[in-house]
């Protein structure tokens, strides 16, 4: 018997190519013939454009094209869509490039295609440009003031929408009855997403069928496909073909239409021949989407007891420049899912306003407003702790959802979960009770010490829908081929053990696709951490389809009912005899319709949707302890603690990696990551790894984290979704340990991130100092 492969803490199948440099990354593809660009962009921040002269730059020789707006414009192509679904709102037009006027340091103003990088580069400095500086605004709430800049004459007051949602009337009536109303201000600070590989792209133009294609280091690839074609080159879908080789990370920025997809397809048509491009480091600080920026207003009711009555939350949330693809959805749409977290809380009011900024846009990054909306939560109870002489731990406890199902006061139906078990296991685990003494050995030495805790919420499921195919291959192998994309979590290998089980082959038996328009039928990619929720409910509908049409192709061979044939290792087996076929036999019998029984189409492979829009509910908390240093402020995390609950695990060995990296990047974003705008001139003076703190090695204690199964019942494989979850829980963690070990020197307060400047002023204004 085949061994189970759900559950097995199995090592990436995909491992073994890129430890032996056999990864394919679009660096790695060279096309004949081929072209190189390169973006000039604005320097400024806000500022009309008087002229534009490329005379001397494309006279250059081996330049092939210098190209403006105006060139653009003269083909009609298209502007650059938002398809976030938030009404109502205003969509100012965003062309590839700037027409009249440059609205953040980096929009792209001319582009220049040439025979190599160095001299498109060369050429972009002959480009000369002048501009009529503006005064600029980087700060959302400073951006809706009646003073602020206006970046957009189509809306005023550099408002993009202004939403509210849940119960408002409720809420202002439960703040008026509370015993305690706790208010607070909660900055959640951008962050620049900085994966391992930049975006890259190679575009081609086939003449012959007047057919673009595009391979680009992204992933939701159909809906890029579609609003490529759609809403820019207003071209049949079938004359656009997008896929993407292996692809160095992408936490959300890779998934949206960008400028330089549109300018690669574009030249490459102009031209007829293929364009490459490569962004720089330095391109993505200014270029690529950022995440996060929100500034919260939040109020907590609260009753004599302690017990939560109410949570209003007033959100200003920082967009950019541009709306990006679905820029107002994480700080509306996503957010207002997970508001209250994992707390019983009876009624809940949103009021959420989008401002227009002279800053990168902004856009969904790992958690996608989830960790906004859980920050908040966590940072209100911890602050209501404090005020009522309560330990915090105990306050959370005290209103946690104990009971299944639970209704949300934002509509969210979760049908299960151990939220106070998590607790209690994290406490336990981190020990919490020894926690005195360890905070007595920090003091002789000098040092604050403290503990935090924080919960989380995720409410996991991004796109409804999902569609896979499984197909038997001539080779021996089975094809699975899904809609969501990887670029780093492991479903190469997950996809297998699914297959795997449920067809009882070997592991090896399965070649994975992805992420190619021509070669997959549909897909929404990834994104809230739907890939096995959504995917892996596709694949298993697949599989039961194929399944169910080699049981009747299987009977007619055998001469036997289906009743009477049993299925195990790949292979069918009438009742009581030796009589049996396997998979890959009736897969070659498939192929002749003269082998058929009535009514069966050829073939044995199916394509599947999976229509749904069920969301399921990862959760967990998780306990942080950090030991501050008095003269310098550096903060270093010495314990961390997780206890998680991701429902059934298809892999644990892939589910631990990706709470490991989604914590670290929470970490970075609590305690380094500061994206730093100048106030007056709108330049970005954390322009660079030089200026940018990403969390390394030895900024990271041995992580202590367990995982809790306890499958949903909202898809056959039991999943939630773990691929965010550590991104969500960690700030609001990690921040409560650097309060409450600020506290004991006085210290009433700090935001994100708790960098040793901040700590060490914090200190000096408590004189607190060594």
């Amino acid at each position: 018997m085949t061994e189970d492969q759900i559950g097995r803490p199995v090592r990436r199948l995909e491992d073994i190519r890129f430890l032996l440099g056999q990864g394919r990354y679009v660096d790695d593809i060279a096309r004949s013939g081929e072209l190189h660009a390169y973006v000039l962009r604005s320097p400024h921040a806000h500022a009309i454009i008087t002229r534009i002269d490329v005379t001397e730059a494309a006279a250059l020789a081996g330049v092939r094209g210098v190209f403006t707006a105006a060139d653009l414009a003269a083909d009609g192509i298209g502007t650059l869509p938002c398809m976030a679904p938030v009404k109502p709102l205003i969509v100012p037009p965003r062309t590839a490039l700037a027409t009249d006027r440059v609205r953040h340091v980096g929009d792209p103003v001319a582009f220049i295609v040439a025979d190599s990088a160095d001299l498109a580069r060369e050429a972009a400095e002959l480009i000369e440009v002048e501009y009529l500086p503006l005064p600029a605004v980087v700060d959302g709430r400073a951006a809706l003031a009646t003073d602020a800049p206006a970046i957009w004459d189509q809306a005023p007051g550099n408002l993009a929408f202004h939403v509210e949602r849940g119960d408002g009337k409720a809420v202002a009536r439960a703040m008026a009855e509370a015993a305690h109303v706790i208010e607070l201000a909660i900055v959640n600070n951008r962050v620049v997403v900085a994966p391992i590989e930049p975006r890259t792209g190679i575009a081609r133009y086939d003449a012959a069928s007047d057919t673009m294609d595009l391979q680009l280091a992204g992933q939701g690839l159909h809906g890029i496909r579609r609003q490529l074609a759609e809403f820019v080159f207003k071209v049949p879908l079938e004359r656009i073909h997008l896929s993407a080789p292996d692809v160095g990370g992408g936490f959300g920025m890779k998934n949206f239409v960008y400028p330089e997809w549109v300018l690669l397809l574009w030249a490459a048509r102009k031209l007829g021949r293929p364009v490459r491009w490569i962004a720089d480091r330095a391109e993505e600080f200014v270029a690529g989407t950022q995440g996060r920026d929100i500034d919260a207003r939040a109020r907590l009711a609260l009753d004599a007891g302690g017990r939560i009555l109410a949570l209003d939350v007033a959100m200003v949330a920082n967009l950019g420049a541009y709306l990006s693809g679905n820029g107002p959805g994480a700080s509306v749409i996503a957010a207002s899912t997970a508001q209250g977290g994992v707390y019983d809380v009876p009624v809940i009011h949103v009021d959420v306003r989008g401002a227009f900024t002279n800053t990168v846009p902004v856009d969904a990054y790992r958690g996608a407003g989830k960790p906004e909306a859980n920050y908040i939560i966590e940072r209100a109870i911890e602050q209501a702790a404090r005020v009522l002489g309560r330990d915090p731990a105990e306050l959370r406890r005290q209103n946690l959802i104990a009971a299944f199902p639970h209704k949300t006061a934002m509509g969210m139906a979760i049908d299960s979960g151990g939220f106070v078990d998590n607790l209690d296991a994290a406490l336990t685990r981190s020990d919490k009770a020894g926690f005195a003494a360890r905070r007595e050995a920090s003091r002789e030495a000098g040092k604050l010490r403290g503990i935090g805790v924080g919960c989380f919420l995720e409410t996991s499921r991004g796109a409804p829908n999902e569609g896979a195919e499984v197909r038997f291959e001539g080779d021996g192998q089975v094809t699975i081929a899904v809609g969501t994309e990887s670029n780093g979590q492991g479903h190469e290998t997950a996809y297998a053990q699914i297959a795997a089980d449920r067809l009882g082959l070997p592991l090896r038996t399965f070649r994975y696709v992805q992420a190619d328009t021509a070669a997959v039928k549909s897909g929404a990619g990834h994104g809230g951490a739907r890939s096995m929720h959504m995917g892996g409910t596709a694949v298993v509908k697949a599989i039961d389809a194929v399944l169910a049409k080699a049981r009747k192709l299987a009977a007619h061979l055998l001469q036997a009912s289906e009743e009477q044939l049993l299925f195990a290792d790949g292979r069918f087996t009438v009742r009581g005899s030796d009589r049996s076929v396997d998979l890959f036999a009736l897969a070659q019998s498939a192929r002749d319709t003269a082998n058929l029984p009535d009514g069966m189409t050829p073939g044995l492979g199916e394509h599947v949707m999976n229509m749904s829009d069920v969301f399921t509910f990862p959760s967990g908390c998780h306990v942080a302890e950090v030991e501050i240093d008095r003269e310098t402020g550096a903060t270093s995390l010495v314990r961390y603690v997780a206890v998680d609950d991701y429902g059934r695990l298809i892999n644990p060995l892939l589910t631990e990696g990706q709470v490991q990296g989604g914590v670290a990047q929470g970490i970075g974003q609590a305690l380094l990551e500061h994206t730093v705008y100048d106030q007056e001139s709108g330049q970005l003076t954390s322009g660079s790894f030089m200026d940018y703190a990403l969390p390394r090695a030895d900024d990271l204690p041995a992580f202590d984290i367990a995982l809790i199964e306890r499958p949903t019942l909202a898809n056959p494989l039991g999943v939630k979704g773990s691929g965010q979850a550590g991104c969500i829980a960690a700030p609001q963690t990690v921040m409560a340990a650097v309060l409450d070990a600020l506290a004991q020197a006085g210290v009433a307060g700090i935001e994100m991130p708790a960098t040793p400047e901040r700590v060490w002023r914090a200190l000096v204004k408590a004189g607190a100092t060594a």
